[in-house]
């Protein structure tokens, strides 16, 4: 039976592609972004004019999640059964610039969230964080009961503020929550800041990309539609309370509210030095590297282990990062042509 979704961030990569499977799966989606300026623009109202010309029930409204009174009057007034957050501002770099920009959108944009479902007793939140809350942890594959409590930027804090400020309104107000670790996604439509949609457009221009770690870092590269995938399936699994909750032995990924953190990657980590490789072969050209040290509030390696997520929805991602590559590439000739952006 067709249900409401709100999905935040309707605008933005990962949203516009968990908007498309919701439709195609017969929801009603109303989307909702603010189209700010942290990239250009114009590639989000065409992913938006993209999603007005698929089959389905698509409705946008353009608000700020911070704005109080506007969401308070959009939950009222749709009255989501299920909700999909996805608005957030992205960027761990960016974070070191630009700290307030962080705070307003990641932590009184998902209060606002929060609020919404009390209010409006919504059946299932999904959300997105991010796997940047491992912090300092070194030990691979990361594990969700693994220590989160010490963040290296203020991205990843404000990440790890939203899991607890979730847990808070599942214990006081029996919200069925669920949180989704985000191990570095791409693909098409992907970001302009990301290191993919950098490192193609350098390629065809002619210009050096910039190689942080001399190209050592390893990531969990995670491909957008199983990221989709798995949120999707996710929605039709709240949670409703973990019975092995001990408080005098408290495991940090569950608890005795309805209340749940999954990791959602590719458990399969790749050197940036290959991930280049992959782009290389894809365009047929090779890059010229600018070889840089580590950058502030970078991690060496992220690996996720998802078992968790597998346990509850029987799906964990598999896409291998040439065929992800391969897609992004073509996508990107497609949109953009062989050069860059006008």
């Amino acid at each position: 039976m067709a249900e409401t979704i709100l999905v935040t961030g309707a605008a933005g990569f990962i949203g516009m592609h968990a908007s498309s499977l919701l439709m195609a799966e017969g929801q009603r989606v109303v989307g909702i972004d603010n189209l700010n300026g942290y990239y250009d623009p114009k590639l989000k109202q065409s992913r938006l004019d993209c999603l007005g010309k698929t089959e389905g029930s698509f409705e946008f409204r353009k608000i700020e999640i911070a704005d109080r009174e506007a969401m308070a009057d959009l939950f009222a007034e749709v009255k989501p059964d299920r909700v999909v957050h996805l608005a957030a501002q992205a960027g761990v770099r960016y974070s070191i610039e630009n700290p307030h920009a962080y705070v307003d959108s990641n932590l009184v944009g998902f209060m606002n969230i929060l609020e919404g479902c009390r209010h409006e007793k919504v059946k299932h939140l999904v959300y997105a964080s991010s796997s940047s809350v491992y912090g300092l942890n070194a030990q691979m594959p990361f594990e969700v009961s693994h220590d989160t409590q010490h963040p290296i930027s203020l991205y990843a804090a404000t990440k790890k503020s939203n899991e607890m400020m979730a847990h808070s309104y599942s214990h006081l107000y029996d919200i069925p929550t669920s949180g989704l670790r985000f191990f570095t996604v791409y693909g098409p439509w992907g970001r302009p800041d990301m290191a993919l949609f950098l490192f193609t457009r350098a390629i065809l221009e002619g210009k050096p990309i910039k190689v942080f770690n001399e190209g050592k870092l390893k990531r969990d590269f995670t491909y957008v539609d199983d990221i989709v995938q798995g949120v999707v399936r996710l929605l039709d699994h709240p949670p409703s309370g973990s019975s092995e909750w001990d408080p005098m032995v408290p495991n940090p990924s569950i608890s005795s509210a309805p209340y749940a953190i999954y990791n959602i990657g590719n458990h399969t980590p790749v050197e940036l030095g290959h991930f280049i490789s992959c782009i290389e072969e894809s365009l047929g050209k090779k890059a010229e590297k600018e070889l840089l040290p580590m950058q502030p509030g970078d991690v060496y390696a992220t690996s996720a282990d998802v078992r968790s997520l597998f346990e509850v929805t029987g799906f964990s991602p598999d896409t291998p990062i040439e065929e992800g590559i391969d897609r992004f590439v073509k996508w990107y000739r497609s949109y953009f042509g062989e050069g860059s952006p006008s």
